[in-house]
């Protein structure tokens, strides 16, 4: 499902939301301990009180992450996670309901997208979150808040991988893993908007639309051995590791000497760094940085039509457990996003 652009609106005109106004408690979809899907489950509980420096957001529409099922399932963040239940997410496009002062640049009535700090604060599969304000901007005017909570930690992770790891320049290779997902469609764009040569890995249904994104090359994983049709890579953005088929082992020959191989996925390959010293390339792995002034930046290349979100599936709030099934299953493409409340 391709949500297309909304006339681009003010959000000046939105009335500011007076404290007396926020209400005590909130819908949102949490988990009482970790497992499977069902585990997610509609629930009310205490609305989030801002402090210091941050921002109180109403949730409008929240992104769904890998990093979310993994969490709910027991790995990804979930140690971090002090007191249940908990609500999970990261992802969140809304409106600011309370600024940390009156002078703040993101006043009451701002439309913003973010990050937010979960699982040290409450997630975004709420209808209200807490965020430091260095982790939101202002929303892109050309998007719907369904759109832009697809965006932020998939964008800024691909942002982090292609513009700050890889370097990504004209006459640079770079193969990515799993291109048609949440960070993969991200990465194909930034990559081939700072001129590199894109090679994509994905299934056969996605290859016309991530050469429509600016990959030069698409492989089918399903039938195709990448590691027999490319050489001399400069870069592999790993976002499977071995966790599937030892992709990130078979990368490691497709690389030039000294190249370089990102490996994204926590815990889905233990020894890569030592597989890479051992044929001669480098290695690292990533973690996002919830940086608003990146974000506002990525925004301006939404605004512009220069890169585009792509959203699969839109799920009620009440529906996140559905939402994870689909999400686990593999085959969405570009990102899940949740409807928490309504514009």
């Amino acid at each position: 499902m391709r949500f297309r652009p909304q006339r681009p609106r003010s959000a000046s005109h939105a009335a500011p939301a007076e404290p007396d106004s926020i209400p005590d408690t909130m819908k949102a979809a949490v988990i009482d301990r970790t497992g499977d899907a069902s585990e997610l489950r509609l629930a009310t509980v205490p609305t989030p009180a801002a402090v210091l420096s941050e921002v109180l957001v109403r949730v409008v529409a929240a992104g769904i992450n890998p990093i979310d099922a993994k969490t709910r399932a027991g790995s990804g963040v979930s140690s971090a996670i002090d007191a249940f239940p908990a609500t999970l997410g990261f992802d969140f496009s809304g409106v600011v309901v309370k600024a940390p002062y009156e002078s703040h640049p993101l006043q009451p009535g701002t439309e913003v997208f973010g990050m937010a700090g979960f699982p040290r604060s409450g997630g975004t599969y709420g209808e209200y979150v807490c965020v430091p304000s260095l982790s939101l901007t202002r929303k892109p005017a050309s998007l719907s808040h369904v759109e832009a909570a697809g965006v932020p930690l998939a964008a800024l992770t691909a942002w982090g991988l292609v513009v700050e790891t890889a370097l990504a320049h004209e006459g640079q290779r770079i193969l990515i893993h799993a291109a048609s997902g949440g960070v993969g469609h991200f990465a194909v764009q930034f990559a081939s908007y700072f001129g590199a040569q894109v090679v994509a890995t994905g299934s056969a249904r996605n290859a016309d639309w991530l050469r429509e994104l600016g990959a030069d090359t698409v492989i089918d994983h399903t039938t195709e051995r990448f590691e027999e049709l490319v050489t001399d890579i400069d870069v592999v953005i790993d976002l499977v590791g071995n966790v599937s088929d030892d992709t990130g082992t078979r990368s490691l020959s497709v690389l030039r000497p000294g190249g370089l191989l990102v490996e994204v996925p926590t815990g889905a390959w233990a020894g890569f760094h030592r597989a890479a010293t051992a044929v001669g390339v480098r290695s690292t792995s990533y973690k996002v940085t919830p940086d608003g002034g990146t974000l506002a930046t990525i925004g301006r290349l939404l605004d512009s039509g220069a890169v585009q979100v792509y959203i699969d599936r839109v799920f009620p709030l009440a529906e996140a457990a559905e939402a994870h099934v689909e999400l686990e299953r593999g085959h969405a493409r570009g990102k899940l996003v949740l409807r928490v409340s309504d514009d």
